[in-house]
């Protein structure tokens, strides 16, 4: 995983209007790559997700964040977490195995620390929140309605390595009422992160819908473990972990299918995404938008190689829109 990240300013170039399509010579396109995510709309329909680029402000001056359809900051509690134990991060065969636990300074520390640069930092921010009970989820939703300029909150029910709380993703009903109950202290549009550990993700799907979310993202982490079977021990402090990468790339696909095929709810597709075939194997399969995750830990302007070639894509497919791409998977009989 270290390949040659190019120079800053390889990846720059002047900002294209809302819904404009530049190529990778910085030449306007024809195609309309905004999307529609319920009552959110973005630019184009490439993110990154919560957790890989921190705070934004680490990647400023390497990454032209106004390009991107919208930034995800790692994730926040309502009161500060120092996380896991190490090991927290154990690469495998194909991807990245982590048990970070959620390490971070808490809502209020956020809000006055790393919102001021977030809101001015040209992107779309949606900030992913996490709770161990559904007062905390609420709290923090409520908290979050001082956070001028805010675009969505992406709601974090689905963290694989986090003990002391509810996995609220994998139960229908609970997952339902943290929506609901979110929606009613926050006007901002919602997203909801549907973990694949669970028997039947479209039950949960369903019941994101129906309490309210504007749009589910799959998937989450799959749990999973590293051994070292010398010390007869668990590599990761925390035992298990979220298993992140190209590995979980086929399991992402399927589950975004099944949603797809079952739940009329607007998809972001998340795993194992790193280059333009990833996304459009997204897009045709469900997804409207996607996200861009353990790809930044070794080259953090994939997002931008994607969104440059994007275009060129849905253009060779004789499309004009994302919207046209999406849900376009013919099975075989």
């Amino acid at each position: 995983m270290n390949p040659t990240v190019p120079s800053p300013q390889s990846a720059q170039s002047e900002a294209p209007e809302s819904g404009q399509s530049v190529d990778r010579n910085g030449s306007a396109s024809t195609v309309n790559l905004s999307v529609q995510l319920g009552r959110l709309t973005l630019a184009n329909p490439v993110l990154v997700a919560s957790g890989t680029f921190g705070y934004a402000k680490e990647l400023a001056g390497v990454v032209p964040f106004e390009r991107l359809g919208g930034v995800l900051p790692k994730t926040i509690t309502q009161n500060p977490r120092p996380g896991n134990a190490p090991w927290r991060t154990v690469e495998t065969s194909a991807g990245l195995l982590n048990a970070i636990g959620l390490d971070n300074d808490g809502i209020d520390y956020f809000l006055a620390n790393h919102w001021p640069y977030l809101r001015t930092c040209g992107a779309n921010v949606i900030v992913s929140i996490a709770g161990k009970s559904l007062e905390d989820f609420i709290a923090l939703a409520d908290r979050l309605n001082a956070a001028e300029g805010l675009q969505a909150v992406e709601l974090n029910v689905s963290c694989p390595n986090v003990a002391g709380g509810v996995d609220f993703g994998t139960d229908p009903v609970l997952c339902r009422q943290v929506i609901e109950g979110v929606r009613g202290v926050l006007s901002c549009p919602i997203i909801t992160k549907l973990t694949p550990n669970v028997t039947r993700i479209v039950d949960i799907a369903k019941a994101a819908k129906d309490g309210g979310t504007d749009a589910v993202a799959c998937i989450n982490t799959v749990l999973g473990m590293a051994v070292d079977w010398r010390k007869a021990r668990p590599l990761l402090g925390n035992n298990v972990g979220g298993l992140s990468g190209p590995a979980i790339k086929p399991i992402a696909l399927r589950c975004v299918h099944q949603v797809a095929s079952q739940v009329d709810v607007p998809i972001i597709g998340i795993g194992g995404i790193a280059n333009l075939d990833d996304c459009m194997e997204f897009l045709v399969t469900g997804a409207s938008a996607i996200q861009v995750g353990t790809a930044n830990y070794y080259d953090p302007l994939a997002s931008i190689r994607i969104l440059e070639g994007l275009a060129a894509a849905i253009q060779s497919l004789g499309k004009t829109r994302v919207q046209d791409v999406v849900r376009t998977l013919q099975l075989n009989r």
